[in-house]
């Protein structure tokens, strides 16, 4: 399909207020313990920790992940390491919410001296483990974490934790905004009960009721759910023009109890996001979810970068979060380098420096050369242009448009670049 790129500016008006949307063209804190904890951790080697989902409800973004954190590190060993030492790579699990196994990898990958932890995917489990990781001085570094309470109340100050992707304030702006371009005028939205679909659904919300359109029902389940009758009788009765599913694996649960409804895609107009914007070809009926459309943070990650990856990993069928990934490892090994120290605490307060306001590169070997020359430099990576604010989320990113297709399968139609 033909891909194309907008820019979206966002503006948050007020402290939960609706979004201004304007398209152009086509908690921790780190305190004196904190400090004394991640010195002494400095042993010369970085070390990146990862803390992805093997296994749970978003297993299928871990590939992807894990191949662009591999790729990062061989990339950088190959041009020297970081400190005059390769960096090392200690794999973790974190499964999701319902298994609860992100505590105890954490202790495992704090325990082999994990100077950055990478991860979580899902907000809810970065949440459980947060608090651990900035407390013993690493850095924690999400390729996916979405959810604005990492930009509010505890996590509100500059501290240890930084991300690639954007916070919902962004996904929620495209996904509002296109539901709008696409006609609708009553959406119902369908979404799980915890901090990424309340927090989606609100964002989602807010633009819609700006723009002019009626959120036709706002429906929650919660996570362990045995059965979504009620809830999916609740859209039925909603009579939307839309329904927007924030969703992880119970997608294919729930989508065809929406069929049976009367409500399913082929019946009214059906919208996901990055949670469940996954290949569904051998768990759904064929063409059940052809005209569907998700969203999916991150920049377009075709051609040269997708090769780069499938050669560490051949079987990859998903690149989501791949280039954030990549670009987690990248930046805190430039950071690293600015502060000559693999230090969390070092590592941390040179991190926003490298990502802006300084002479462009886009390889880790072209920014490293120009640190190594006393430059200060501004990494654009391959999920985009990064930009951290204060509170280490970026403020400028893209967000892409997917469709499914006969086969269950998505791919992209447009990228949309917003800033916040």
């Amino acid at each position: 399909m033909k891909r194309s790129t907008k820019t979206m500016r966002l503006a948050a008006v007020a402290a939960a207020s609706a979004l201004v949307l304007a398209a152009c063209g086509g908690g921790g804190d780190d305190g004196g313990d904190d400090e004394e904890a991640s010195s002494s951790r400095s042993d010369g080697v970085l070390t990146f920790g990862t803390l992805l989902p093997q296994t749970g409800s978003l297993a299928f973004l871990g590939p992807p992940e894990f191949a662009g954190v591999d790729l990062a590190v061989e990339e950088i060993n190959e041009a020297g390491g970081v400190l005059g030492e390769d960096v090392v790579h200690v794999r973790g699990d974190s499964g999701d919410t319902d298994t609860g196994i992100a505590p105890a990898e954490t202790d495992a990958l704090l325990d082999a001296d994990s100077d950055v932890i990478v991860g979580a995917a899902a907000s809810g489990v970065s949440l459980t483990v947060i608090d651990k990781i900035l407390s013993a001085g690493s850095v924690m570094f999400s390729p996916a974490n979405t959810s604005t309470d990492f930009d509010t109340g505890d996590y509100a100050e500059p501290d240890l934790y930084f991300r690639t992707a954007p916070s919902d304030i962004l996904q929620g702006a495209v996904l509002s905004n296109l539901l709008i371009q696409d006609g609708k005028q009553n959406v119902a939205i369908l979404a799980r009960q915890d901090s990424y679909g309340e927090t989606l659904a609100e964002e989602v919300g807010n633009g819609l009721e700006a723009a002019g359109s009626t959120v036709a029902a706002t429906v929650f389940y919660g996570e362990n759910a045995q059965s979504y009758d009620s809830q999916v009788a609740e859209i039925e009765e909603s009579d939307p023009d839309a329904v927007l599913l924030i969703a992880f694996e119970e997608t294919t649960t729930i989508i065809p109890q929406l069929v049976t409804a009367g409500v399913g895609p082929q019946d009214v107009d059906t919208y996901f996001v990055d949670g469940n914007t996954a290949d569904y070809s051998e768990d759904l009926d064929p063409g059940i979810l052809e005209g569907t459309k998700g969203t999916i943070p991150g920049a377009d990650s075709a051609g040269e970068f997708q090769d780069r990856l499938l050669e560490i990993d051949p079987d990859l069928d998903s690149f989501a979060y791949g280039p954030e990934s990549y670009d987690s490892v990248i930046v805190s090994a430039l950071a690293a380098i600015a502060a000559e120290s693999d230090a969390g605490d070092a590592i941390a307060e040179n991190m926003v420096d490298v990502t802006r306001e300084g002479t462009k590169c886009t390889t880790f070997q072209e920014c490293a050369d120009l640190l190594a020359e006393g430059e200060d430099i501004d990494y654009d990576g391959v999920s985009g242009p990064i930009e951290f604010g204060e509170t280490g989320s970026p403020t400028a990113a893209s967000i892409g448009v997917y469709e499914f297709d006969e086969n269950n399968q998505n791919s992209p139609i447009e990228f949309i670049d917003g800033t916040i």
